[in-house]
């Protein structure tokens, strides 16, 4: 495994951040066989208000990024060379409806994100859900050697799924 590649989506919500789309968020988990990172860039309004690093609706305004997928960054096959920042140009190009719900300023939510990425610096990966869909009311890692807990995200504004309880 490869951290360093995987890592790159995470320094592309960085990058997204600087440009002014601090409402994109991350909802970080695990495949259900636990094997592949997972990573969805996301509004502030397709998080969870009770968790917030949850993604609310997979299909509504996700992006996905899975480790099965290397450096084809949300299956661009031409992306493996690109920047953290020429990636947030080309999400912003591929994925407009995203990126301008997305767009303005979320300061909490922004600062949490830049301790994430130190608190997992230079190899970890946030986790916030194992597979098969058991959500943790944490963020944890994945890879190196270390397991580090993080504290979660501000909550989003997303509205609640009914329970399938």
């Amino acid at each position: 495994m490869n951290d360093a590649v995987y890592r790159k989506v995470l320094l592309m919500v960085s990058e997204l951040h600087v440009m002014g789309y601090q409402r994109l968020r991350i909802a970080p988990g695990l495949s259900p066989e636990g094997e592949y990172w997972r990573c969805s860039v996301t509004p502030v309004t397709n998080i969870s208000q009770k968790h917030g690093a949850r993604l609310i609706d997979w299909e509504h305004l996700a992006a996905h990024y899975t480790s099965a997928s290397g450096a084809k960054y949300f299956d661009w096959s031409y992306a493996a060379n690109l920047t953290p920042a020429k990636l947030a140009v080309r999400f912003i190009e591929e994925f407009p409806l995203i990126a301008g719900a997305g767009r303005g300023s979320d300061w909490l939510y922004a600062g949490w994100f830049q301790e994430m990425l130190g608190l997992t610096a230079p190899d970890l990966l946030p986790v916030v859900s194992e597979g098969e869909g058991r959500v943790k009311d944490r963020l944890t890692t994945y890879g190196g050697k270390s397991n580090i807990l993080i504290p979660l995200p501000p909550p989003g504004e997303g509205t609640e799924l009914p329970s399938l309880d």
